[in-house]
């Protein structure tokens, strides 16, 4: 049996969500979670670099040049190989195909770069995303981890995290500020939804909220306490990912 959660993480950019789940859970030989597989939608990103640097096992799958039936199957042969618990999107930009997401439901989550469901669907990524919440006119953003289902970000929420939206602000400076705030939300969502309920628990004295204005990456508890586990549950079930720590297949 494994001792730790096995994480694919998928990214199309530079991967720095990726170094967060890295930094997080890769250098703790006690962790509850280790990424295990990175698949890359196009050779030579930044994301396929960090795997390399990390010494995690690396593949590059282009859709568009497999085309949708043997991107499927290799993305699924990719994740059978590794073993893979939980798949994380980290900046993914294809569509994951429709049997993938239902062999791994309740066990695939993905970061988005506001508060959905405001700011989210089709073709809402990246600078899109910042350059909308600010044309809007709305005084705050953030981020969200949530459930990944068959239409774009509308599985269940996990976590949240509010961002201000400074007056002249620009998508670039927005963008930065809630990126700050997914480096710290994606770890603790994949941390808590690998560990036992009863381990489930915040630090006593744990600071309740952070300074809006600087918009710094929230503590740790303060996080927990905006995450919906009893709505992850009733998604993945009302058990961890890992049994004593990890899943095993």
């Amino acid at each position: 049996m494994s001792t730790h959660a096995r994480i694919a993480v998928l990214a199309s950019g530079g991967g720095t969500n990726l170094q967060a789940l890295i930094d997080r859970f890769n250098g703790d030989p006690a962790a509850p979670a280790r990424v295990e597989l990175v698949v890359g939608s196009r050779a030579g990103i930044g994301a396929l670099e960090r795997a390399e640097r990390a010494g995690i096992d690396a593949v590059a799958l282009e859709a568009r040049t497999l085309g949708p039936e043997a991107f499927g199957r290799a993305l699924a042969e990719a994740l059978d190989a590794h073993r893979i618990d939980l798949m994380v999107l980290a900046g993914w930009l294809q569509l994951v195909p429709g049997e993938v997401v239902r062999r791994f439901h309740g066990r695939m989550i993905n970061v988005h770069p506001a508060l959905l469901p405001a700011f989210g669907g089709h073709g809402m990524y990246g600078m899109r995303v910042h350059r909308a919440v600010i044309e809007s006119g709305v005084r705050v953003s953030g981020a969200t981890v949530h459930f990944v289902d068959e239409a774009y970000d509308e599985g269940a929420i996990i976590a949240q995290w509010p961002v201000p939206v400074l007056p002249g602000d620009t998508p670039e400076a927005l963008a930065a500020r809630v990126l700050a705030v997914e480096h710290r939300i994606l770890p603790l969502a994949v941390e808590a939804l690998v560990r036992p309920p009863e381990m489930r628990q915040e630090p006593a004295g744990a600071p309740l909220a952070f300074d809006l204005v600087d918009a710094p990456a929230p503590a740790d508890a303060s996080i927990d306490r905006t995450m919906h586990l009893p709505n992850a549950s009733a998604v993945a079930g009302d058990t961890a990912l890992v049994e004593g720590g990890a899943a095993s297949q």
